[in-house]
């Protein structure tokens, strides 16, 4: 027993670091609403993200307007002269629309250039989404920060310009209306831009220069923010997926700097109805404006004029502490490693204290750990999914358990560590098996030193490690104490990895976190490699991650708060005369087979015009449905004339009942030229030609059902080809339609058009009619309706 208590005291205090490490990423209090009136009040803050999420908001929708009025109103309680950009952007994404923004400015005392504070106020359509998170937290952080600062009369250069932009949910097209088309944007030397990716966890920092950071690194370490968490490698990773928020705007189409905080974990109720106050974490609302008050007093005094930079720099995070390097440093350092290392391995050779069969043997337990845990993880990872297929129900790819999962598969990665230590190290060579995790590191970050710089900092672990090989070759012992706390460094640094990039980018890279587990393992040899029974603590550690899967089994099921989402859809064929219903899901429930059936055709037909989604899903199932009565959209022809070789086209089309959306597709062999969308060209076009890809022209989000006017030209050898898809998000309340509420464990499916009635029609041409001014009809809100209690016309489900 003697024997074991080292262990089980090493053991101990690495949870206590790592535990450490995980309290202080973020604050671990609430401020309330009693704090001094010139504090930031979590509580003050959330009183605003109740009243912005108690309903949807999406764009064209009756409670967006109501949403709007009251951070007006806001703005103007708290003294500020507010004003209103509205206009149509279509985005390079192809999204037409007519934005809102709201705006107001604080002037400085000696303005260099303006400080922008920035969130977006529109929720997700599609998935009744409320946006507490995203992004009403982003706005109520402002508007609490703002009050503060207001409040404690600080005195401040440059002016502060606050802006909630619209559509940012569509394709970022309210910021696209204010960098190109507002006076106040030219302004601008930097923006603070809040967003959320989920509902819970730390607030990450994410810069976005088109120039080196060098300058904007150095500026946030001087603000001193208490809870910074980042690093270099996390842009890195941030360019490589499709996350563009507003800030990228401001970045590819103004030039303008900035930085993104935003939390990012319980990734599954990002953009679903699960996105309500309930679900937001108080203490990431806290760690929000624990950025904002020391970045607000330190840019509203700073020079916003800096010189673009090409130098850029290493940066990462400890607790309470943000260190920071240039990227010239990198090789160097790195090199500066590698000539330690073999100077230590000269050194103890010469003192016959390694040999170079022991150190060669060292890489059999380290590489075997490194490929099983790898290989165990990813397959491991796919079997379970085969298991419980409800997880892909959700598109995100971390399911309501995912953290259970991330934990079983860790627990079973040092299982397997210490079973190939068991069997191919002992604790005699200990050292002299120290070598292959010390080389294997070094090798990796020489890699990284000449492809990815942004990762430099992980290096600094492998210099303790270094430390610790060194004090060995010199004292020939080894203190358990020294090795733990030399391993420090790397439980600070590479540890938070292991959580954050399954959270980040779905469990489908549970295998690298596994891998980075045993990389960490070897780290950490000089304590694990000094356990007598290595073989008890790979069994300890098997029955741990068998305890965590089972965890996960008993958890896979679905609730209230942790609801399966599915997807339906009403689909009219105006050129048929046919009905369907459709649906996303892959694994139907009794809701969807209520009017899919239970045995469904696929849908292959209906996938011809795809539309678009995040994860480019596709109709699965489709079913026939009753035909009933919808009224069709006008479409007019204003003009069709040829001049030359050169066919020119204006097609208006008005809807003729409430309607949230169109798509409009065209054959791809049209090469549509001078295009524009109610009279807006599309952003960053470049020369006549409009780029698409596939058959997608555009899709416009309505607002007060307002027409859509097309004018292009195309050759007059072209033939016409070109669909549109006409669509109303009111299939739970349209009063034609008797579609049943889901049940408290369901949710519609985020990232798809959903819960839609749709007419799809070929856009036929026809004789040319003068265009006549029309009165607009004023879209009801879906949501509005239900409290209209509409009594539907009876349909009989299949």
């Amino acid at each position: 027993m003697k024997k074991t208590i080292p262990s089980i005291l090493s053991i101990l205090g690495i949870l206590a670091v790592l535990a450490f490490v995980y309290v202080t990423l973020k604050p671990q209090w609430v401020s309330k609403g009693e704090e001094a009136l010139a504090e930031f009040s979590t509580d003050r803050a959330l009183a605003h993200v109740k009243e912005i999420a108690q309903e949807p908001h999406y764009v064209g929708s009756a409670n967006h307007e109501v949403v709007a009025q009251y951070i007006e109103s806001e703005l103007k309680e708290l003294g500020l002269e507010t004003s209103v950009q509205e206009g149509f952007t279509m985005s390079d994404w192809g999204n037409l629309v007519k934005s809102k923004n709201i705006m107001a400015r604080i002037k400085g005392s000696n303005n260099s250039k303006a400080l922008l504070l920035l969130s977006h106020y529109d929720s997700a359509p599609h998935s009744f989404s409320h946006g507490a998170s995203d992004d009403a937290s982003g706005v109520a952080t402002i508007l609490e920060g703002v009050r503060a600062f207001l409040y404690s009369k600080e005195k401040h250069k440059n002016d502060i310009i606050i802006l909630f932009t619209d559509a940012e949910e569509l394709g970022l097209n309210g910021a696209a209306l204010f960098v190109t088309q507002h006076k106040w944007a030219k302004d601008v030397g930097l923006v603070i831009n809040f967003e959320a990716r989920g509902t819970s966890g730390p607030s990450y920092m994410l810069m976005e220069t088109n120039s080196g950071n060098a300058e904007m690194v150095k500026e946030f370490a001087e603000a001193k923010t208490t809870y910074p968490v980042s690093n270099s490698l996390m842009y890195s990773i941030y360019k490589m997926l499709p996350n563009d928020t507003d800030l990228t705007v401001f970045r590819e189409q103004g030039n303008i700097q900035g930085f993104n905080f935003a939390f990012i974990d319980d990734h599954f109720n990002y953009h679903t109805q699960q996105d309500d106050l309930a679900h937001l974490n108080k203490t990431s609302l806290t760690h929000q404006g624990s950025y904002l008050m020391p970045l607000l007093k330190y840019f509203s005094n700073s020079d916003l004029n800096h010189a673009p930079t090409t130098e850029d720099f290493v940066y990462f995070t400890i607790p309470f502490t943000f260190i920071n390097y240039p990227f010239s440093w990198v090789l160097p350092i790195t090199l500066i490693a590698l000539g330690l290392f073999i100077f230590l391995i000269f050194i103890g050779k010469a003192k016959r204290i390694i040999t170079f069969s022991d150190m060669f043997r060292g890489f059999i337990p380290l590489l075997g750990a490194i490929i099983v845990a790898g290989l165990v993880t990813f397959l491991g990872w796919k079997l379970i999914l085969q298991i419980y297929p409800q997880y892909n129900d959700l598109l995100n790819g971390f399911t309501y358990n995912g953290h259970a999962y991330i934990s079983a598969f860790v627990l079973l990665t040092i299982a397997i560590c210490f079973s190939f230590y068991n069997s191919f190290s002992d604790t005699k060579v200990t050292i002299s098996h120290y070598v292959a995790p010390l080389f294997l590191w070094i090798v990796i970050n020489g890699l990284l030193a000449n492809s990815l710089k942004g990762a430099g900092f992980l290096i600094i672990p492998v210099y303790f490690g270094l430390i610790l090989f060194a004090a060995y070759i010199i004292t020939q012992r080894v203190n358990l104490f020294v090795s733990l706390l030399f391993s420090i460094p790397a439980l600070l640094i590479i540890a938070p990895f292991i959580q954050m990039f399954p959270i980040g980018l779905g469990l489908k890279v549970l295998f690298g976190s596994a891998i980075l587990t045993a990389l960490t393992f070897g780290l950490l040899l000089p304590i694990f490699g000094t356990f007598i029974r290595k073989g008890i603590w790979a069994l300890f550690f098997l029955i741990a991650s068998i305890g965590c899967f089972a965890w996960g089994g008993y958890t896979s099921g679905y609730e209230n708060g942790k609801a399966k989402s599915n997807s339906l859809l009403y689909v009219y064929n105006a050129d048929t005369d046919k009905s369907k219903w459709t649906t996303y899901d892959v694994n139907l429930d009794e809701w969807t087979q209520k009017y899919l059936g239970q045995d469904p055709k696929d849908a292959i037909a209906l996938n011809n015009l795809p539309l678009f989604s995040k994860y480019s899903s596709g109709f699965t199932y489709s079913a026939d449905a009753p035909k009933i009565a919808l009224a069709k959209p006008t479409i007019a022809f204003l003009q069709d004339s040829v001049r030359g070789n050169t066919r020119f086209l204006k097609i208006k089309i008005t809807p003729n009942r409430n309607v949230n959306r169109y798509d409009i597709f065209g054959d791809p062999k049209m090469a549509f030229n001078n295009f524009k969308a109610n009279g807006t060209a599309p952003l960053g076009q470049k020369g006549s030609q409009l780029e698409r890809k596939g058959a997608k022209v555009l899709s416009y989000y309505v607002v007060n059902n307002e027409p859509l006017v097309m004018q292009f030209s195309i050759d007059a050898k072209t033939v016409f080809d070109m669909t549109l898809i006409e669509s109303s998000f009111d299939l739970l309340t349209n009063p034609l339609l008797k579609v049943e509420k889901r049940a408290s464990w369901m949710m519609p499916t985020p990232f798809v058009l959903n819960d839609a009635v749709v007419i799809k029609e070929k856009i036929k041409p026809s004789k040319v009619v003068l265009d006549t001014p029309e009165t607009t009809t004023v879209a009801q809100d879906s949501l509005k309706v239900v409290k209209d209690s509409l009594k539907p016309t009876a349909i009989t489900p299949q």
